[in-house]
């Protein structure tokens, strides 16, 4: 009887052994505190006083060759900076002034040089500000003539020596001397001839200064009128020229023009021709503290005393 009841009993004793085993190995493979082997590595050990590249996160690795920015395009003329009839701009410079300082006509600079809107230039810009096919640097080395001065020269040859009887014999007097040609027949530079005449009444109140003022102020009283200086073609009237007010510039040639600034009233328009002694504008005070008139005389674009070429008073 107990033979069979231990034999009975033997396979259940097993199974019940067999789940204990299993819930033991279940049992620790889910405890918490169990971790699965991880790999760690250690960053390297930096040099003394070496610099630490900080790591972002997320960021993305540098590339292994350098970035180059991508070189900015040249700026229109660059090629013909420093060259003989050409103007790089600087900062604050307007197509109108840099006409006038270089004694052209806006229009010309405008048109030589291809630009569509004369209020955009860019600052390193290289403007063409002599006419094309004009050889710029034999017209600024042109000296100013002298107005109506004739040079006095003596005649060549020495004098021939006396006779000692005290008369002189047809063999030994002096073949004449060649007619040299009269004085007045030098020859004169049109370009510097012209009439000038006062563009007005009142008196000079600050003379020409080529460190401060470029031309001469001239009183007088708001209205009073405003004379072209001589013949000559309007090139600009307007008020687009800081500390000029309303401006009328006048092209005399290719050598001289004229500019009348602080203007009150503007009589005449651009491409105007007026006359000298015209009545071109009325004396004001824009963009002055009283009323004047500046007027400036540039030559080749350089701003000259006035006082040399206007008629004594």
């Amino acid at each position: 009887m107990n033979s069979s009841l231990s034999s009975r009993s033997t396979p259940s004793g097993l199974r019940w052994l067999l789940a204990t085993v299993v819930l033991a190995v279940l049992a620790g493979c889910a405890s918490p505190t169990q971790r699965a082997p991880v790999e760690e590595r250690k960053p390297a050990t930096a040099r003394p006083g070496a610099p630490v590249t900080p790591v972002v996160a997320g960021a993305a690795s540098a590339p292994s060759a350098v970035e180059v920015a991508p070189a900015k395009p040249a700026l229109p003329g660059s090629e013909n900076a420093g060259k003989p009839g050409y103007y790089t701009v600087k900062p604050g410079d307007t197509l109108i002034r840099v006409a006038l300082e270089n004694g052209q006509n806006w229009r010309d600079v405008a048109r030589w040089n291809n630009i569509d809107n004369p209020n955009i230039i860019e600052v390193g810009q290289v403007l063409r500000v002599a006419p094309p096919g004009v050889d710029a640097g034999a017209a600024t080395a042109r000296p100013v003539a002298s107005a109506g001065r004739v040079e006095a020269r003596p005649l060549e040859g020495k004098p021939p020596a006396p006779a000692a009887s005290g008369t002189v014999t047809a063999a030994s007097a002096p073949a004449p001397a060649p007619a040299s040609a009269p004085a007045a027949a030098v020859s004169r530079d049109p370009e510097e001839d012209l009439n000038w005449a006062w563009p007005a009444t009142g008196s000079v109140v600050t003379p020409f200064d080529d460190n401060k003022s470029k031309g001469l102020s001239i009183a007088g009283k708001a209205g009073d009128p405003v004379l072209a200086a001589a013949d000559g073609r309007v090139v600009y009237a307007g008020a687009g020229l800081r500390g000029y007010g309303n401006l009328i510039i006048v092209k005399h040639n290719t050598t001289y023009l004229t500019a009348y600034a602080h203007n009150q009233t503007l009589l005449v328009k651009e491409d105007q021709i007026v006359r000298r002694g015209q009545k071109i504008a009325e004396m004001g005070s824009s963009d002055a503290d009283r009323v004047q008139l500046h007027f400036e005389i540039r030559r080749l674009g350089k701003p000259i005393d006035p006082a040399r070429l206007l008629p004594v008073r």
